[in-house]
Parts: C-alpha cells; sequence; structure tokens
C-alpha cells in the first residue's frame, strides 16, 4: 500500500501507519508530520503491515456479533411464535368457543407463567440495557467530528429507536447478505445410491440429514459436510416421496406411496423410531407443510385432497379440502401461518385461508392460470411464485391492496433444458438469504431476491437428467440433490465470490 498524505503543510509525504483510537479527532493515516498530533495515544498506532490483520479481526468480531444476534431472534421467534395464536385473540368470542377449546385456550395460556415471572421480566431488563447502549454508541460516533456519515447513522439510530419502542420482540433487524455466490460440489464427500431417492430434509441445525431410497429412510449424521449413514428405517410399505423436519424438534415427518403419513420420534443417539402413523388418504402423499409451532400438519396428495392434521391430545385429521379435481402437487404456507397456497395438475391455483373465529381453513380464491405447474412457494404473506411446466420462466404473483387478491406481476427468466419435467423436488424461499430455490426441467436455477424486490438468477445448476430432487438446509448451508444420472446423493456447500 502506498499512499501520500494529503495535509496541505506535510510536503506530500508518505502514510506510515494508521491511528485506531476511537476518539482521536485527526487524520487516522499519518505521515511523520502527523505523529504529534498522536503522541497521547501512541500505543494506539499500528503499522502498515499489521493493519490488514487488524481490520479482518474487527469484521470477525461484527461478523460474530451478527451471528449471535441471529440464533438470538430465531430463539426468541420460536418463543413468540408458541404465543402468537394468543395475540389477536378476542375475549368476545369466547361464547362461541367449545368446552374443548376453552380447555385448550386455558391450557396453552397457563403455560405462560412459566416464562412470566423469570424469562419476561428479565428480557424486559435486557431490551432497556441494550437500548442505553446502542444509543450510547451512536451518540459517540455521532460527536465524532472526522465521521462523515453522520446522516446514515442518524437514520440507523432512528430506525432501532422506533423498532425498540414500536415492537420490543423485533429488537435486531437483520440485513440479508447480498454478496454474489455459488454453491460448490463437494465431489469427495457425494454418497453414492443407486435406489431412487425422490426426497431429503435437515434438521434445524442441519447435524442430520434424512433421505428416502425406495421404501426406506436413510439417516445420515452431517460432520463438517461428509455425511455417514446412521440408521436405516423401514416402517414404510412403498417409496417415500416427501420429508420434513418439525420446526422445534429433532422429530420429522415422512410421506410415501403407500399413502401414510409418519411421524418419526428422536430417542437418541440420532436414533429415530416411529411415533405415529396417519391414515386417512387413499393414494401418494406428494407434499406436506409443517407450522412453526408443530402442532398442525398439512398434506396433498394424488388422491386430490389436502388435509389438516392438528395435534390436541393426539394427532387427527380435522379437516379435508376437495376443490382441487386432479392430484395436488405442491404445497405452501406464508409468514403469518394463516394461508396456504396449492397447485394441481389441473390450471388452478388455490388460496385457502384460515378464519379467525372458528379457525377452519376455506377456499378464499381459485387463481386461473395458462398451465399446470408442480411447483410454488410464497416470499412473503403478499407475494408468491409459481413455476409453469416445462416454461423457461417463474410467475411471481403479488397481492392487490384494494380486492386483497392475488395478480401475476412479473415473469423471471430461467432455464429449462427440456420439455418435459417431474413433479417432487418442491420450491424453497430461505429468507435469512433472499434465496429461492426453484427446479425446471434439468436444471435447478438459484435465485437472490433484490432489495428493491426484483429477482435475479445466481447460479443454474445444469443435470443430465430431468429427475432431479432435493433440498437446501435451513441456514442455506447445504444444498442436497439426488439425479438418476449420477444415481449419487450430491453436496454443495454455499461459497461467496
Amino acid at each position: 500500500m502506498y499512499l501520500r498524505c494529503i495535509q496541505a503543510d506535510h510536503q506530500n509525504q508518505q502514510i506510515t501507519g494508521f491511528c485506531i483510537d476511537s476518539t482521536c479527532p485527526n487524520q487516522r493515516p499519518y505521515c511523520n508530520f502527523c505523529l504529534p498530533g498522536h503522541v497521547q495515544h501512541i500505543h494506539k498506532l499500528t503499522s502498515q503491515e499489521l493493519i490488514s490483520g487488524w481490520i479482518k479481526e474487527r469484521i470477525h468480531m461484527v461478523q460474530n456479533a451478527q451471528k449471535n444476534v441471529q440464533e438470538f431472534k430465531i430463539a426468541l421467534d420460536s418463543l413468540m411464535n408458541l404465543f402468537l395464536p394468543y395475540n389477536n385473540f378476542n375475549i368476545q368470542s369466547l361464547t362461541e368457543l367449545g368446552l374443548s377449546q376453552i380447555d385448550q385456550l386455558i391450557k396453552g395460556l397457563s403455560q405462560m407463567a412459566d416464562g412470566e415471572d423469570q424469562l419476561f421480566k428479565q428480557l424486559n431488563q435486557s431490551i432497556q440495557q441494550t437500548k442505553s447502549i446502542v444509543n450510547e454508541i451512536l451518540k459517540k460516533i455521532k460527536n465524532q467530528t472526522n465521521v462523515k456519515q453522520n446522516d446514515n447513522l442518524q437514520i440507523l439510530q432512528s430506525n432501532i429507536d422506533k423498532s425498540i419502542l414500536e415492537q420490543p420482540k423485533h429488537i435486531f433487524i437483520q440485513t440479508p447478505n447480498l454478496n454474489p455466490f455459488s454453491f460448490v460440489l463437494m465431489k469427495q464427500y457425494s454418497i453414492k445410491q443407486d435406489e431412487w431417492s425422490y426426497a431429503t430434509a435437515f434438521n434445524k441445525d442441519q447435524s442430520i440429514l434424512v433421505a428416502g431410497c425406495n421404501n426406506i429412510i436413510k439417516v445420515f449424521q452431517n460432520i463438517q459436510g461428509k455425511f455417514n449413514q446412521i440408521q436405516l428405517l423401514s416402517e414404510h410399505t412403498k417409496t417415500v416421496s416427501t420429508l420434513n423436519f418439525m420446526k422445534n424438534t429433532n422429530n420429522f415427518v415422512s410421506g410415501s406411496e403407500d399413502s401414510s403419513i409418519i411421524i418419526w420420534q428422536l430417542i437418541g443417539n440420532n436414533q429415530f423410531q416411529c411415533q405415529l402413523k396417519l391414515n386417512g388418504h387413499s393414494d401418494t402423499i406428494y407434499c406436506l407443510q409443517l407450522n412453526k409451532t408443530d402442532d398442525l400438519i398439512i398434506s396433498g396428495s394424488r388422491d386430490k385432497t389436502i388435509k389438516f392434521w392438528m395435534k390436541q391430545d393426539q394427532w387427527l385429521c380435522q379437516q379435508t379440502i376437495i376443490d382441487h379435481i386432479n392430484d395436488v402437487y405442491s404445497l405452501s404456507l406464508n409468514e403469518k401461518q394463516n394461508k396456504l397456497i396449492s397447485c394441481s395438475s389441473n390450471s388452478y391455483i388455490l388460496v385457502i385461508e384460515q378464519q379467525e373465529l372458528n379457525k377452519k381453513w376455506s377456499v378464499t380464491s381459485k387463481i386461473k392460470v395458462d398451465q399446470v405447474g408442480f411447483r410454488l412457494c410464497f416470499i412473503n404473506d403478499n407475494q408468491f411464485t409459481f413455476q409453469p411446466y416445462f416454461k423457461e420462466y417463474i410467475y411471481v404473483f403479488e397481492m392487490d391492496s384494494n380486492t386483497k387478491q392475488y395478480k401475476k406481476t412479473k415473469e423471471i427468466a430461467v432455464k429449462s433444458g427440456q420439455i418435459i419435467d417431474k413433479w417432487l423436488f418442491p420450491q424453497q424461499y430461505l429468507k435469512a438469504k433472499c434465496l429461492l430455490l426453484n427446479k425446471n426441467g434439468n436444471f435447478i436455477n438459484i435465485m437472490r431476491k433484490k432489495e428493491n424486490g426484483d429477482f435475479i438468477v445466481q447460479q443454474s445448476i445444469e443435470f443430465k437428467t430431468q429427475d432431479i430432487y432435493g433440498q437446501l438446509s435451513d441456514d442455506g448451508e447445504y444444498l442436497i440433490t439426488w439425479d438418476s444420472g449420477s444415481k449419487e446423493i450430491q453436496i454443495r456447500k454455499y461459497r461467496e465470490l
């Protein structure tokens, strides 16, 4: 690094080091003529050779802080999601509930007492302390005359204050990392798999991977990207077609061509056993959706129905939607967990909403599309994407603020490479990284949602076949696939460019 001092009376001297004192009012890069201004904190001067290491250490500290904040937010959101159903409860509707519903309501509210005295009071104290510390830091930065980004800092301080005052449970605002990326194949960790594998799923911390292999479910332990098989589960009698881990536990759910849904319970040492089998469908289970509180399973089937399985004292099918006239291929729940979209082998997308009073689900609209499709996914409460069959574009639907109906607003160009496609391998959107995963023909297209709302394709991975199945891990670090060309379970790792 070769720099010259820009101070008018320093004769264009070469910069020899940098001042890292946080309160220093003078120019940070210094030449020999600058040294008198730094004499009172001479121990805070560092050389050109060491400044890169110092910057890297600080960046690492920021990254660790961001990671801790994200982990805290995930833990806090998990807690708040448990109590979300009670947030908007109208006491006037109490008389409309049955005894069993009132029993469940009181049971849920009484559980809050476990955290009321200890957790909530400590949490409120932590919020106030955090607010005070953040404001003090911003105040110090604002008062430094050599900081040239005061306007941005004032906006940041205003936003933090507003967020804390108006929504205490959302103290931290996570800004997604929008750097270019690529998923890189870790060839050395590929797993030979001759049997067809239609479904895979990660647990919440990516330490366990389950993969359907015909009617068998293989359980793998993830050790730094290397997946070691530790168990075989053989309760299904026909091919496993879909797998989903629960959000708050390491239990998972499987659906099969044998028309059954199985809830698998972790019993220790990464070993699973069949906890419960749900029977009610008459044909293949093509798709499953689980809510954030792990007490609702929604299933779509080749038998043309969507079933809602709710856990109270036990798991029971509480409702069946029969509005589709063909196989149900894909389901997606919105962020608020009160809307469901589904697509079938007919040219309609169903919007199914949960009613506030009786909590029943009902079809509120049928969106006519010009082509059938196997995949759709909510991006947020007001937007979802849909992949038309063998088309080289994705539809984006957005809710009209006046009519409250979803309308197609744009198309995203994606690669296909084939004139045919296969179902399964659902679309997936990761909000934390603004990533949309979409299989189309013999391509996997990975898109990023930009800050202006547009989508841009960051990577298109081509395979030799349209028979591709897989999933992203919840943190977006791993992409797992199986395809009939390679006959391998392949692991790809997220890498920033």
